[in-house]
């Protein structure tokens, strides 16, 4: 797998900081001091996000891990994120410039130019890598092996199976690492099943699970409150998830996965 690393040449660490509208600066601040380093955000909106990562970048810039992206195709438009981005951090560059949520609807012509345009970026030193979001399987894969991405962000949880099929090993044959998001399925997989009598997982659980496979880099979270996020980190990247571990959960995701026919399953399967 090739490395993924801050601007002071630092592997980065497990475990990233996704931002929502619950995103504080404070809970920002507890992430970076309890050892995470990655932040990404795909909404200027949340200001609590921008201002916690803005006041680190500020004292510690080289050791964090900036990541954003933008969901539109125009080159134009998407150059004005970027710059809307740079300066609401603050920062002369991004360290990974996601072209987010690349579906079945796009032209891949449109996806071409867009990770073209990234990677100029790139050359000229506004951004670090070249990273690529997207649910689907298929497009993931091609993605991965077609050399335009640094880093691929992909759904991957215990309930979503299907990509150890596929991505996972086309991604960790070309040395892309993935980011593992929507570990917990949307909270989904913390709500237990009828037909699971025995415990059901933590997020920790969650995330050790995305991480125990060997093409997952790094596992994205979105706590609410500071006390989730202490929930989060505690015992996510210290305790190695057992075999047995692995299949037992792998058969909960199974159940909370049922026929897949709910409507974000339907949507991006």
């Amino acid at each position: 797998m090739k490395p993924l690393t801050r601007a002071d040449g630092v592997s980065v660490g497990r475990l990233g900081l996704g931002g929502s509208s619950d995103t504080t600066p404070q809970l920002v601040d507890r992430a970076y001091r309890s050892g995470v380093d990655y932040f990404f955000t795909y909404s200027a909106a949340f200001e609590g996000m921008i201002r916690g990562v803005s006041t680190l970048g500020r004292r510690h810039r080289e050791q964090i891990v900036i990541a954003a992206g933008d969901v539109s195709r125009s080159p134009d438009a998407m150059t004005r994120k970027r710059d809307q981005f740079l300066g609401l951090f603050d920062t002369s560059f991004l360290d990974i410039f996601f072209v987010e949520y690349v579906s079945p609807d796009d032209k891949p012509d449109d996806v071409r130019i867009a990770l073209d345009l990234v990677s100029e970026w790139k050359e000229a030193g506004i951004i670090r890598y070249v990273g690529a979001s997207v649910h689907d399987r298929d497009i993931a894969r091609d993605l991965a092996e077609s050399g335009q991405v640094d880093v691929l962000m992909h759904r991957y949880n215990m309930a979503h199976l299907k990509s150890e099929d596929s991505v996972l090993p086309r991604a960790k044959a070309s040395g892309v690492p993935v980011v593992a998001f929507t570990c917990t399925r949307w909270g989904s997989l913390l709500n237990g099943h009828a037909r699971w009598q025995a415990p059901v997982p933590t997020a920790s659980d969650c995330y050790q699970f995305a991480l125990s496979h060997s093409a997952v880099r790094l596992a994205l979270m979105a706590p609410a409150s500071v006390a989730e996020l202490d929930q989060n980190i505690q015992n996510t990247c210290t305790d190695l998830l057992s075999d047995p571990d692995r299949a037992k959960w792998s058969e909960y995701g199974d159940l909370v996965y049922g026929d897949g026919m709910d409507a974000f399953e339907t949507r991006w399967p």
